[in-house]
């Protein structure tokens, strides 16, 4: 029960697989190391240079700089706080080895323009889609659109095993390197298959395999899934319907709101505003705390800090990325979240507006 790649794991990876257009879907111990794996899968190395966006977790950038890559930050779109795909181009150089599009909140980068991009210079595409699972781009799940697709499923994620991940390949030869890489560089997979009578060591590789009771712990969930997103879309449209009238597109323009581009279908992971500016979001961030509500600003722009300063490099202007992060603040947002406490917060914020 307490070893990996025991029955509920392969329960799980057969919902995550089903749910992927049928790519193979492989549990990791973290979404961290998702990352990491599709890092060192997808080719990059001492020299090279990824794009991904400073508005991220650092794991999205630590898996390549322990490649010994250079990750190279660029500026996201103030309506999603996605990479800005325009951009991608002028931070190419014959450096680049792969783009790295975060799927902030649950809703999807600009994913056609990135894979023509990509396909046309010849570059490895992983998809950070640790926010991401049953969100979706024009009616494709959002981890299966790329190279490699990374899902966490730490505490904070719609659906967790308290640290866990998964990490989605494509075609049966990456889907191989990926196993053996996962499973401490050994074809273990193969011999639990019975596809070898022994397994050995093949290629690099470290211990990726979650233990089965935390997926059990994943699969309580997964079989609620659907009603686990409808519940939390319920949550997200009821902060939408309750402050909508405070928003720039069709109100007051007080505060900006989460939005949701054609053709992508999100998963109620967050709901977040965006304040005047960094003084303004203080003062609500201590007012909700004075009535007992936790509404956190959420990343510091990795170009800002140390490591982000030691190991990468911001290209182009940094329009949005800081001054964003800097008047975005989240709401509570869970499941089972109840409709009298989504509508007090949404009282405590109209109150501190004065409407």
């Amino acid at each position: 029960m307490q070893t990996g790649g025991g029955y509920f794991s392969k329960k799980c990876s057969i919902w995550m697989q089903r749910h992927m257009g049928e790519s193979p879907a492989l549990l990791t111990t973290s979404g961290s190391h998702a990352l990491d794996m599709a890092a060192r899968l997808s080719g990059a190395g001492p020299g090279d240079e990824v794009i991904l966006p400073s508005y991220t977790f650092p794991s999205t950038a630590n898996a390549f700089v322990g490649c010994g890559a250079t990750p190279v930050f660029i500026d996201v779109r103030p309506d999603t706080m996605n990479l800005d795909e325009t951009l991608i181009e002028q931070a190419i150089t014959p450096k680049t080895k792969a783009i790295v599009p975060v799927h902030y909140a649950g809703v999807a980068c600009e994913m056609d323009t990135i894979l023509e991009i990509a396909g046309h210079r010849g570059l490895a595409v992983v998809e950070d889609a640790a926010q991401a699972l049953m969100a979706s781009y024009k009616g494709r799940p959002l981890g299966s659109l790329s190279d490699y697709g990374c899902f966490s499923f730490h505490e904070t994620k719609n659906f967790s095993m308290g640290e866990g991940g998964a990490l989605i390949v494509h075609g049966d030869d990456a889907n191989e390197k990926a196993e053996i890489l996962r499973e401490k560089g050994t074809d273990r997979s193969k011999f639990f298959r019975g596809q070898i009578d022994k397994y050995s060591w093949i290629d690099y590789g470290s211990s990726y395999v979650p233990a089965d009771m935390l997926a059990a712990y994943l699969w309580s969930q997964l079989e609620f899934a659907d009603e686990i997103i409808a519940d939390r879309m319920s949550s997200w449209q009821r902060y939408m319907d309750g402050l909508s009238d405070l928003g720039q597109e069709t109100g007051k323009g007080l505060v900006e709101l989460p939005q949701i581009p054609p053709g992508c279908a999100h998963n109620a992971h967050m709901f977040y505003l965006k304040t005047r500016d960094l003084e303004e979001r203080t003062c609500l961030i201590a007012h909700l705390a004075q009535n007992g509500i936790s509404a956190p600003y959420h990343y510091v722009p990795l170009h800002s800090s140390a490591a982000g300063r030691k190991y990468g490099v911001f290209r182009g202007e940094d329009r949005y990325t800081t001054k964003d992060s800097e008047r975005l603040l989240r709401l509570p947002m869970y499941y089972g979240l109840s409709e009298e406490d989504a509508l007090f917060v949404i009282g405590k914020i109209r109150a501190f507006y004065h409407v």
